[in-house]
């Protein structure tokens, strides 16, 4: 996600958008979703502020085909609509025309709210073109004239100053006049899902075998956030040494080299989520069932944090305040670089020093207190399933 608001802004008066008169109430309601996996968890306190605040209005997600499986079994929406993403060049106006026919052709369903979370030009291109009455999101990257309603992203002088994802879709929501949505990150699950992960499991031998450690370490951003597969099956195996822990490898589409790679380099029994691989609704389940997750700074860490699950997250290029919530049993495990953090999706320097200077003694460390948190008798509450 780009930098954001102010650090300041949670403490700060909350300012109404500009343009939405007091007691103007919508019918329909179009949330436009953010791109990235973790980003549409970070934005789940915000839906659901916008939920209660409206609670007889029809409430859409619209949101990418890949990402709907996140959102899935929620109470916040009333639909889900997916847009595929953008291609380049005429095709990308081609869909841009497309999904505003879409939104505009829907008769006495149209929307008279559009609540952009995305920050993205053409998502504002999209709802102007679909003539939704009301268009609603912060004003920046060139889309004023394209929105009804506004809200000044803080700055420092020129630049947007930093501000975690979830804190950022809030002031929105509360400019809305919505409660304080809070850092509750919050996901569902569905039986289906549940029953496939309880017969892989069980078809491992793990169903009933606790601690159970999810390792997922992969990322879709790029390799700047891939910590060393070797590593990883270091703190595996020693998770499976000293506290008796069962191992479990997941990958995301294209990231079966990366999850194979660590299975190859450990030394302990472990099995690898893979043919086939688990979708994004199974890894929901899979890792509200876990003890532990491992992972680098990739979306399924806010899973662990929407289901009250321990986590350790490694970060490299990426700037943790981005993705700052106040989840007590994160622990997340970076070096300071001369270099970093960049957010580049590629070391620009080739030597990658932001990961290979984390080491395996470092996230071990922090696996095992959480793990012995755990077993102290600490609650770890667990969102239902559907």
């Amino acid at each position: 996600m780009t930098p954001c608001l102010s650090a300041t802004a949670a403490a700060s008066k909350i300012r109404a958008v500009e343009g939405i008169p007091q007691g103007s109430e919508p019918r329909r309601i179009l949330i436009i979703m953010p791109t990235w996996v973790g980003d549409v968890v970070m934005a789940t306190p915000a839906v659901r502020a916008i939920r209660e605040r409206f609670p007889d209005a029809h409430i859409a997600l619209l949101i990418r085909p890949n990402a709907r499986q996140v959102v899935a079994d929620g109470p916040w929406m009333d639909e889900v609509i997916e847009w595929k993403p953008l291609r380049r060049g005429l095709g990308q106006i081609r869909d841009t025309m497309s999904l505003s026919r879409r939104l505009r052709s829907r008769g006495e369903q149209r929307f008279d709210w559009a609540i952009l979370l995305s920050n993205a030009f053409r998502m504002a291109v999209v709802v102007w073109l679909a003539r939704i009455p009301r268009r609603i999101g912060y004003a920046r990257d060139g889309r004023s004239p394209l929105l009804t309603d506004r809200l000044a992203p803080r700055r420092v002088g020129r630049e947007y100053e930093m501000i975690s994802a979830v804190r950022y879709y809030a002031e929105l929501a509360q400019s809305l006049g919505c409660e304080p949505p809070g850092e509750k990150l919050e996901l569902y699950t569905a039986a289906a899902e549940e029953e496939s992960v309880a017969r892989r499991l069980e078809a491992w031998g793990l169903a009933d075998h606790h601690p159970l450690v999810v390792v997922n370490p992969g990322a879709s951003f790029g390799p700047s956030k891939l910590w060393l597969p070797e590593r990883f099956a270091d703190v595996a195996d020693r998770l499976v040494e000293t506290r008796g822990a069962r191992i479990v490898i997941t990958c995301g589409p294209g990231e079966e080299e990366i999850a194979r790679a660590v299975h190859a380099a450990m030394r302990s029994e472990a099995h690898v989520y893979a043919e086939p691989r688990c979708s994004l609704a199974e890894l929901k389940a899979l890792i509200r069932r876990c003890d532990l997750l491992l992972n680098n700074d990739t979306g399924p860490r806010h899973f662990a944090k929407a289901f009250g699950r321990p986590v350790v997250t490694v970060f490299g290029s990426t700037y943790p305040e981005w993705t700052d919530t106040d989840y007590a049993r994160e622990r997340k495990i970076r070096v300071e670089v001369d270099c970093g953090p960049c957010h580049e999706k590629v070391c620009p320097h080739a030597h990658h020093k932001c990961m290979s200077g984390v080491t395996s003694d470092m996230v071990y460390k922090a696996a095992c207190e959480l793990l012995d948190g755990r077993r102290a008798g600490r609650s770890l509450p667990v969102a239902s399933a559907k």
